[in-house]
């Protein structure tokens, strides 16, 4: 169940919801030869066509957005994810030569800068793609993200595990969020307008939240300590 307002049913019927979710059906027509791994007149064809079944006989619920597509903060955001990729696979396998070393791992949480269903979801995957962590529970109303940590001391500390997760959130942020949603994470900076830093009030009081905030990574932080000496 969505907490986001539901939209009415489109005008124009099936071939409206079609016209108006096009991207969904071009990509999903790219997954469909993707996995017939056959570049051919059939094969697209048939995507179009199963993936236009899809869209009219099962749509997906729809999900309240107003970001943009940015090229080069999406390119960034696309050779970090390799490039963590890459480091995190070596650095995984080479836990299985160190036979005198237990790995630590212990279970982080990290509060999001925007609780929305679709960068959630995106810097929840893309964290668990990365080996040596996985999300074990998303939190959508508190936006909170849980993490399973292999080996914590090699991570660098709970601190250092909820920094690597907000600047990933960062980097999603950039690349897929609209100008007002960067601006309420603190990530948006005109030239000439005072830069604010992320999570603050920009009045400069404490905002409503912040209390609740602090005492739910107090929290956050007894727990790592817990769980770091089992």
């Amino acid at each position: 169940m969505s907490l986001h307002r539901r939209r009415g049913p489109l005008a124009g019927g099936w071939f409206g919801r079609l016209t108006a979710q096009w991207r969904t059906v071009a990509w999903l027509t790219v997954v469909w030869v993707m996995l017939w791994g056959d570049l051919s007149w059939g094969n697209l064809i048939a995507g179009v066509i199963i993936a236009s079944l899809l869209i009219t006989f099962m749509p997906l619920p729809s999900i309240a957005t107003s970001g943009t597509v940015r090229p080069w903060p999406l390119l960034v955001l696309v050779s970090r994810f390799v490039a963590d990729l890459v480091v995190a696979s070596f650095q995984v396998s080479m836990q299985a030569f160190r036979f005198h070393h237990t790995p630590h791992g212990a279970v982080v949480g990290v509060r999001l800068r925007n609780p929305s269903d679709i960068y959630m979801t995106i810097t929840a995957e893309l964290s668990s793609l990365v080996p040596g962590s996985l999300v074990i529970e998303a939190h959508r109303l508190t936006g909170m993200l849980y993490l399973h940590v292999l080996d914590l001391d090699a991570a660098g500390g709970a601190d250092k595990v909820r920094q690597d997760t907000l600047d990933l959130e960062a980097r999603v942020l950039r690349a897929f969020a609209s100008n007002e949603e960067l601006k309420a994470a603190g990530l948006y900076h005109h030239p000439g307008e005072p830069s604010v830093p992320a999570g603050a009030a920009p009045s400069g009081t404490r905002g409503a939240g912040a209390a609740a905030d602090d005492a739910a990574r107090r929290t956050d932080r007894r727990t790592d300590r817990r769980e770091g000496k089992r």
